[in-house]
């Protein structure tokens, strides 16, 4: 919905200012340095996406304008294609020595319009026989759980196969997807909650990765052409260039297209074009497609100035100019004494339930672990006493354990649901809470899951 709407902004950040930005860099990099123009639209294509993710690492513990924080959003999730296609020409300039503007053009709307149709439609027929299978008898998570995961990697290479852009084809499939969860999300709970998880981690797995393989490479070539590098700083100088002039380029269009159209708003558009993944992976891409290994190496050195700088700066600025996020900087405090409150109300209702001494000390040690006041020592005595002793419980005092947490675990959702009902506290920390209340409570009833 969000994308029908902003469709006009996607097209002039992701294609029209990622374009425009790309040649006009290319152009003043090949008069400066006397860079063949093919080899520096392959640098400023490169440095052409910017990332959502590494935006929100800069713009951490501040607050910025929603308009221009959707618009720095979109902006990454479809100026990834723009800068591919524009390398791919760069490629197929340096190779022939031939322009072929209108072929380029035409190659672009291919890319990107079939991205688009193919994503769609190979993400609809998914959709659909996933979603049957919820619904019949056969249901297997793990094997839906396959399937979620391979999905966008299985589109992306028929795309990439058909001549098409894959990552426009995966983010219009992802976008089929996102609605697809809100109304299937409680057919299958279980599927539903492993799979977020999943995405998550990959995410967070994927993103720190390319950074280590950025690490790795970057020691390689510092080893290998330490002399040269000291000698020569034209590829320092380069980044720099490509940094400030795709800075000036965002700028002069948040000027007239962003948000209220101010300085202010302008700047926070220009320096919020942070780069990251996308970036290193192009850079890598570049190696298989007949550039020199010399040639790769100075690409990547540029290129990390382009990143480094795209971070360091905003970082730095960013906490001049912006406002803090009170919300977001008293979140871990205000977290640490409702949850020490919460348990606080559990353990105490749990001291007037009629149970074993035993059993009381089991449920009261496992309340007190959802704000870690268990001591280590504590934790060795309980873990001994588990580990040596099978039949610490009876059946019957496992059933009194499991009714203990589950009326410590209401008492304690009863307790947020009072604070959330009277206004005496911000509702994103009540949610937080109560879905860990929820998942602790999953690890108590839950037959597959159960722990207890």
């Amino acid at each position: 919905m969000l994308v029908r709407k902003k469709i006009n902004n996607i097209l002039g950040t992701a294609v029209g200012l990622a374009a425009v930005s790309a040649i006009i860099v290319a152009i003043v990099v090949h008069q400066v340095f006397a860079l063949a123009i093919p080899l520096a639209l392959i640098v400023t294509a490169i440095s052409t996406p910017t990332d959502a993710t590494a935006f929100d690492s800069v713009i951490e513990g501040r607050t910025i304008q929603s308009g221009i924080r959707k618009s720095l959003k979109l902006e990454s999730l479809f100026n990834d294609a723009t800068g591919i296609i524009l390398l791919q020409a760069a490629f197929l300039w340096l190779q022939t020595g031939q322009v072929a503007f209108g072929k380029n053009v035409l190659l672009f709307l291919f890319s990107a319009g079939g991205g688009i149709i193919l994503g769609g439609i190979l993400s609809l027929i998914v959709m659909a026989f996933r979603q049957f299978l919820v619904r019949s008898s056969v249901n297997v998570i793990s094997s839906q759980t396959l399937i979620y995961l391979l999905t966008p990697f299985c589109i992306y290479f028929i795309a990439e196969e058909v001549g098409v852009s894959g990552i426009i084809a995966v983010v219009t499939a992802g976008s089929i997807h996102n609605s697809e969860t809100t109304r299937s999300r409680f057919s299958s709970p279980r599927q539903m909650h492993l799979g977020l998880q999943l995405v998550n981690f990959s995410n967070s797995v994927l993103n720190s990765f390319v950074f280590v393989v950025l690490g790795l490479s970057l020691e390689r070539i510092i080893f290998e052409q330490r002399r040269s590098i000291g000698i020569s700083l034209r590829w320092l100088a380069i980044g720099v260039l490509v940094y400030v002039l795709l800075l000036i380029v965002r700028f002069i269009y948040g000027r007239f297209f962003i948000s209220d159209r101010t300085n202010r708003s302008a700047l926070l558009f220009a320096l919020g074009g942070v780069h990251g993944t996308v970036t290193l992976a192009m850079t890598f891409s570049v190696l298989s497609n007949g550039v020199s290994r010399s040639l790769f190496n100075e690409i990547v050195l540029i290129e990390t100035v382009v990143i480094i700088l795209s971070m360091l700066i905003p970082t730095i600025v960013f906490k001049v100019i912006l406002p803090l996020d009170a919300d977001t900087l008293n979140k871990t405090t205000q977290l640490k004494i409702l949850r020490n409150e919460m348990v606080i109300v559990g353990v105490q209702h749990v001291e007037t339930m009629t149970l074993s001494n035993k059993v009381r000390e089991i449920v009261i040690y496992d309340l007190r672990d959802q704000v870690q006041k268990n001591t280590l020592k504590a934790f060795f005595n309980q873990w001994r006493s588990v580990t040596t002793d099978k039949s610490t419980l009876t059946s019957i005092q496992s059933v009194e354990q499991r009714r203990a947490l589950m009326q410590a675990f209401d008492e304690e959702r009863n307790f947020l649901y009072d604070l959330a009902k009277n206004h005496m506290v911000n509702s994103e920390y009540i949610y937080d809470l109560f879905s860990e209340i929820l998942l602790s409570e999953s690890l108590v009833l839950d037959p597959q899951n159960q722990v207890i």
